[in-house]
């Protein structure tokens, strides 16, 4: 999504833009604390910053054949879940809130993002909470699949994709400020979707640890969650976003976060 303007192939006009690499967690905590002008964040933690922040219409990205999964060293029959001890990464990414909606009162425990396969072959929990999962190496990870999240939600909404993270903008800054970031932003989407290989090298040198989920990743499966979705959000697509929301207030596990506030409606 970035390599575009990283790679200086994006006309940014009279904006200065300064690139910050994080794992989410963190971009999350920095949004919060509204450091960011703009910043990719979970879909899960837009209801805590739409004071704050306005919804790009580009960037969101949907788990696609790459989505959040319980795993386990060993086959564990789904529905002895609620029985378990689920080790996460990350207590605000949209994985969690799937789990949530789906498993009322599971048993989480935090530990660090890069060790959670470790932690689950050590006994330290049941099995985990792994967000970004390929699931082509998934098979050769040596662990077994306990849920798949992203097909679980698909299956109770009708065939909705889950909504994994978005692009957010400083409701703060002037609206001509924001459109310009936002046409800067979709910009260079668009030039990482026609140019995916090198986009996917990029990435692949700059991957955060805590974002490997499994010992193995594919260079050619980064960046399989951007699609033309990711360029423009369009009806169908804002309304599973709308959609995972709702469910997750309804759930009690997140603030209200309708309606859905984006950069050029009026505030």
């Amino acid at each position: 999504m970035f390599y575009g303007l990283a790679a200086g192939k994006i006309d940014t006009g009279d904006l200065r833009i300064d690139l910050v690499a994080a794992a989410l967690p963190a971009l999350n905590d920095r949004a919060h604390r509204g450091e960011l002008e703009a910043s990719m964040i979970s879909a899960a933690a837009y209801p805590y910053l739409r004071k704050r922040y306005l919804l790009a219409r580009c960037g969101v990205r949907f788990a696609g054949k790459h989505g959040p999964v319980l795993a386990a060293p060993e086959p564990i029959p789904e529905g002895t879940i609620p029985n378990l001890t689920i080790a996460v990464g990350d207590a605000t990414s949209s994985g969690m809130v799937a789990l949530q909606i789906s498993q009322p009162g599971a048993k989480t425990r935090l530990l660090p993002a890069d060790k959670l396969t470790q932690a689950i072959k050590m006994g330290l929990a049941d099995c985990a909470l792994l967000t970004h999962v390929n699931r082509a190496a998934f098979a050769q990870s040596g662990l077994c699949c306990v849920a798949d999240l992203a097909a679980g939600w698909a299956q109770k909404t009708g065939g909705l994709p889950l909504p994994l993270t978005c692009l957010v903008i400083r409701s703060d800054l002037s609206e001509e400020t924001r459109v310009q970031i936002e046409d800067v932003l979709r910009a260079s989407i668009r030039f990482g979707l026609a140019h995916r290989s090198e986009a996917a090298r990029f990435a692949a040198d700059r991957l955060h640890p805590s974002e490997a989920c499994l010992p193995e990743t594919e260079i050619g499966a980064l960046g399989v969650c951007v699609s033309q979705e990711t360029l423009e959000l369009g009806a169908p697509h804002r309304a599973a976003l709308e959609e995972f929301l709702r469910r997750g207030h309804d759930a009690d596990v997140i603030p209200n976060a309708l309606p859905l506030e984006f950069v050029g409606d009026e505030v």
